[in-house]
């Protein structure tokens, strides 16, 4: 038989008074205070435990920029190939033709960081003298990307893309302007600007450079 818990005594202040039972009517019997109740089980009709939100739907337009497993990968845009313009000189004017281009890039708005310049026989005066006080000082120039930067083809593989390059034609070897042709090619963002004999120039542009 299970224990019935005694009910708690109140206060009759607290309480308030008593009502007097009717004569000849015997007084109910006070009813137990129950004690605490043990937590429901959760209904259909009452909220469950929280459960993590779900993730958020894709759009129409990133499902389309995620393609599925099953559907074919894209692959990046091929980058475009650099305008290529030709100026004609000697070797020996090839260098002045290469400064009069780059100044007329920096008049048309050009930034001086954009614009790399190549020669293939004797260095450019600046970059002789720039040279001169180590190679440390000279490629810092060239990764602080301040100014117009000149080099020549034995060491420009160093040199990384630019926007325009500049070649001068200025002497060497065939095998050297080729090599330098093919990496100033390599470098040139949107433009790349030849300065040298046209015959010896297209020549090696037309091996595929």
């Amino acid at each position: 038989m299970p224990l019935i818990p005694e009910e708690p005594q109140i206060h009759e202040s607290a309480q308030g008074p008593r009502a007097t039972p009717a004569s000849g009517r015997t007084a109910p019997t006070p009813r137990p205070v129950p004690g605490p109740r043990p937590a429901a089980p959760s209904r259909p009709g009452r909220p469950g435990p929280l459960r993590p939100a779900p993730p958020v739907q894709r759009t129409p337009r990133d499902a389309a920029a995620k393609p599925g497993p099953s559907g074919p990968a894209v692959g990046a845009a091929a980058p475009a190939a650099p305008q290529i313009q030709l100026i004609p000189a000697s070797a020996q004017g090839a260098l002045d033709a290469a400064e009069e281009a780059v100044d007329l890039l920096l008049d048309s708005g050009r930034a001086p960081s954009d614009v790399l310049v190549i020669t293939t026989g004797e260095q450019h005066p600046w970059a002789t003298h720039e040279l001169s006080f180590g190679e440390a000082s000279y490629w810092a120039q060239h990764d602080a990307l301040d100014d117009v930067f000149y080099t020549d083809a034995t060491i420009a593989a160093r040199a990384t893309s630019r926007p325009v390059v500049v070649v001068a034609v200025n002497g060497g070897s065939e095998a050297a302007a080729a090599s330098a042709l093919s990496l100033a090619h390599s470098r040139a963002g949107t433009l790349l600007i030849v300065c040298g004999d046209p015959q010896q120039i297209n020549s090696v542009l037309g091996a595929g450079v």
